[in-house]
């Protein structure tokens, strides 16, 4: 059975989707950025501040779920420009403690509003 959840917290989208399913003991997440829960603007223009943003976003969708990142099995991560890296990653990694959850990083030609950074998960339920 499936549950959907959309975060009355974040940003609603006049999208067709779901923050978050539920499906059996797995979690699957949206996409999220970097934007404002009341206008749904980017937070800013700079990548740091978009990712860190993007990382709130996500935590509180997890709390939302009574989750943790530690709930989380496995990222993807979406950049439009592969040189902002490593200091995605660093505020990335300023999230998760060993063991890490897998990930994959691909760089894309655009993402929504603009974005400079996007992430999706799964996570393991309990």
């Amino acid at each position: 059975m499936q549950d959907h959840h959309f975060s009355p917290r974040l940003h609603e989208s006049t999208a067709p989707f779901s923050h978050f399913v539920k499906h059996g003991d797995t979690g699957y997440t949206a996409g999220i950025i970097g934007q404002r829960a009341d206008d749904g603007s980017l937070v800013s223009e700079d990548v740091k501040t978009q990712c860190e943003a993007m990382m709130e976003n996500l935590g509180t969708l997890l709390s939302d779920l009574h989750l943790e990142f530690s709930n989380i099995l496995r990222t993807t991560i979406y950049l439009v420009d592969y040189a902002d890296f490593e200091l995605i990653n660093s505020v990335y990694g300023s999230y998760f403690e060993k063991p890490f959850p897998v990930r994959t990083t691909v760089q894309v030609a655009a993402l929504p509003l603009g974005a400079k950074v996007q992430i999706d998960t799964v996570l393991a339920l309990p």
